[in-house]
């Protein structure tokens, strides 16, 4: 019996030459937009843009001072290394040796890697990077945020290392080649073009299949109108699908760094539609995706344009004298800024406030924060002096950075060594529809919140308004997510502390950022923790004697938001029957996408 032949046959070849030729074709024009950005970049970047040299430097006199520190771990690593490639030698590794994959390593999962060389790649770079970790660990007298900076940086360095990373020494691409003929590696090659094209020059990693979804046809879908709009936000009117409504509205202010519809997914995970079918009417802030228009806009002018206009449209349109008010995210910090500057006026038009994942002290903000300070604020001044806004591939490749195995590597991978298609994935869509930041509003937002903590320090001030957040004294629930690493649970516990209102409820629940925000009940996933009042200084202390609850904390809300709205319900409103309508929801704004330019 003949085996089919590894090499091409000439047909092949022939096909494979065409295909080349226009791959190069293709790439001479990518290349030159790639070639036009880095200038463009290197014209307004510093040479240290996120300023990490000071780190590395006190990284490297550590173990300049310290030569027997230093020593005696290069000695640990190549002892390690030798024992690694013995016990591989030898067919003994066995689950407790330094390096070997967690449950969570599916880089590793494929049985090629149990291949003996590349058996020993996996588990010498898995120590090497365990090795890595506890180096830095060693370091001592490092400024906490320096540290921070290391962290990052060695978490970053060590998985561009990875060996699944690289077409030689990732043995599922091998094996792939040899077997589509080197097939998969012209389509890694087409999939990467298709990818700077979009980018304009710029890498744009896809994720998942970008043609499966369009925002209005099957995301966003829940029927409602935009009501009204100007020049930052749209502002959006769901249509009801109860008889009765709860007498008193609800505004939501969603992040401006992502769209709205994280909230209004699909069907099954949509939460507005479900708060529509409790009987809320609903209202939701869709901003604008900025560009040169929005130069001039300011933290000052987001806030009046945004919810203190939304506030009096909702009130207008409904005829209520309050709502409740939503603030998510950045938009949870916009909420808090609102609500101390209403306070500050005697302006009690807001009867409760709820705050999704949201900080308002930053003094222990996440990762994100890692890397701001003066150094970086002014790098990010440069980039947006002409064209008045940050481009949005910046906030995604930052985001993205956070969990670069999962969210830039694999698909490395799986898109450009591999050559496969990606799997269709709504969240995952919605991650790549990616909006600019106004500059005026980021700087503000970078260097107030994160660099300075002016908020919580009661040093802020808006439109000539000093801000104190103990003057919000309204019912107040907070949503903190116990596995977030863009708004850690405890930084949000500290913001409802910071709060003068007497009346709070917290809510801990499992999973992230998105997903344990986005949890609706049919799903039957994860748990929350509550308890009355907030007793304790810090989560931990709150965390004692708190009680379990399996599934989603939605119906908890629900219950809260029942009471702290009149207790009565009113007729269902439709959209827009003072106001009058201007198109359908989801509206025009979130359709706009940065990468349609």
């Amino acid at each position: 019996m003949s085996k089919e032949s590894p090499f091409p046959n000439p047909h092949e070849v022939d096909e494979m030459t065409d295909r080349i030729a226009d791959l190069v074709e293709r790439s001479q024009k990518v290349w030159a937009e790639s070639l036009d950005r880095s200038v463009e970049d290197a014209a307004t970047s510093s040479a240290d843009p996120l300023n990490t040299l000071p780190a590395i430097t006190h990284l490297a006199k550590e173990y300049l001072d310290h030569p027997q520190k230093l020593l005696e771990a290069t000695v640990d690593y190549w002892t390690q290394q030798a024992e690694i490639w013995t016990n591989v030698v030898q067919n003994t590794l066995g689950g407790a040796e330094p390096g070997t994959p967690g449950p969570s390593e599916k880089r590793f999962r494929d049985e090629t890697w149990e291949i003996p060389i590349f058996k020993y790649l996996k588990q010498s770079y898995l120590m090497t990077g365990k090795w890595l970790k506890e180096r830095l660990d060693d370091v001592e007298g490092l400024d906490p945020k320096e540290r921070r900076k290391l962290e990052f940086l060695t978490r970053n360095y060590i998985e561009a290392l990875s060996p699944a990373n690289y077409a030689v020494t990732n043995p599922e691409v091998l094996k792939a080649t040899v077997e589509e003929k080197g097939h998969n590696l012209l389509r890694g090659l087409e999939n990467m073009l298709r990818d700077l094209e979009r980018g304009k020059g710029n890498l744009l990693i896809r994720q998942t299949d970008m043609d499966a979804f369009e925002v209005g046809r099957n995301m966003a879908v829940t029927p409602g109108k935009v009501i009204y709009q100007n020049e930052v936000m749209q502002l959006v009117q769901y249509t009801p699908t109860t008889e009765k409504v709860h007498a008193l509205p609800l505004l939501i202010v969603p992040p401006w760094i992502n769209k709205f519809y994280i909230m209004d997914l699909n069907e099954k995970k949509s939460m507005i539609r479900w708060l529509v079918a409790q009987g809320h009417t609903v209202f939701v802030i869709s901003w604008v995706n900025p560009d040169e228009r929005q130069r001039d806009e300011t933290w000052a002018s987001y806030m009046q344009k945004g919810p203190m206009t939304a506030i009096g449209k909702v009130l207008e349109e409904t005829g209520a004298d309050k709502l409740n008010l939503v603030g998510y995210c950045i938009g949870g910090t916009m909420t808090g800024t609102t609500l101390a500057y209403m306070a500050a006026k005697g302006n009690d038009r807001v009867a409760s406030a709820t705050f999704f994942t949201a900080q308002l002290d930053f003094t222990d903000a996440g990762e994100l924060q890692t890397f701001v300070d003066d150094a970086m604020i002014e790098t990010i001044r440069a980039k947006v002096e002409d064209q008045g806004y940050l481009e949005a591939e910046n906030m995604a490749n930052a985001f993205n950075s956070l969990r670069s195995t999962d969210l830039i590597w694999g698909f490395v991978v799986n898109n450009y060594l591999l050559g496969k298609e990606n799997f269709p994935f709504d969240l995952l869509y919605w991650n790549s529809d990616s909006t600019c930041m106004p500059g005026g509003v980021h700087i503000f937002y970078l260097d107030q919140f994160y660099n300075r903590n002016t908020l919580a320090k009661g040093e802020m001030e808006v439109d000539g308004v000093k801000l104190d957040l103990k003057s919000v004294k309204l019912p107040v629930y907070h949503v903190a997510t116990i596995e977030d690493h863009i708004a850690p649970a405890p930084s949000a516990y500290r913001a409802a502390k910071l709060l003068g209102s007497r009346s709070q409820r917290f809510v801990l629940t499992g999973s992230g950022h998105i997903a344990g925000v986005i949890n609706p009940p049919e799903a039957g996933k994860y748990q929350y923790w509550t308890k009355t009042g907030l007793a304790g200084k810090t989560l931990d202390e709150w965390r004692a004697g708190t009680t379990e609850t399996p599934g989603s904390w939605w119906p908890d809300w629900d219950k809260w938001l029942a009471k702290h709205s009149m207790r009565k319900k009113v007729p269902a409103r439709n959209p827009g029957a003072v106001l009058g309508q201007i198109e359908d929801a989801p509206g025009s704004y979130v359709k706009a996408r940065f990468d349609e330019r």
